[in-house]
């Protein structure tokens, strides 16, 4: 196996591990409205877990606020009841038609939290990483990866 090779095998592994890492960093809550804060969130859109983002638009007008419109008007319960029971530490309110969701400033133990999953995500991304590596290097190894809920 040649060096072109290995580098044709390996960059979609590694490019994976990239992109995986950039989509948890994108989640994580740092105090300040972001969308994709909500883009791990699941509602039950009758009966089938639906991502919030393939039902709702999702918006952010102000600095510390996030809204959330769903297409069809008859699921703002549902998507209420999805962000509050998505454990992000956000407490929603609707009005009838949209769903407001004020992101409360970071505490110290929060703070905390959110370094070691930060830690934790980095980590994982450089594991992945290598494994891509030593899967190019070594053909008939598959890469595998585990990885805990993220907090």
């Amino acid at each position: 196996m040649n060096e072109k090779d290995v580098v044709r095998e390996t960059r979609p592994r590694m490019e994976g591990a990239v992109d995986d890492f950039r989509r948890k960093m994108a989640t994580i809550r740092t105090g300040r409205a972001a969308t994709s804060i909500l883009d791990t969130v699941m509602v039950d859109y009758y009966g089938t877990p639906t991502p919030l983002n393939q039902m709702a638009s999702v918006h952010a007008p102000e600095p510390q606020m996030l809204t959330v419109q769903p297409w069809d008007q008859t699921q703002i319960g549902a998507v209420e009841k999805a962000i509050r029971g998505a454990d992000l530490g956000l407490n929603p309110s609707n009005d009838g038609k949209l769903v407001r969701v004020p992101i409360p400033p970071l505490t110290e133990e929060r703070r905390k939290q959110l370094a070691k999953g930060i830690e934790w995500t980095v980590v994982n991304g450089q594991v992945l990483m290598e494994k891509g590596e030593h899967t190019g290097a070594y053909p008939g190894k598959v890469a595998r990866s585990s990885s805990p809920a993220q907090q």
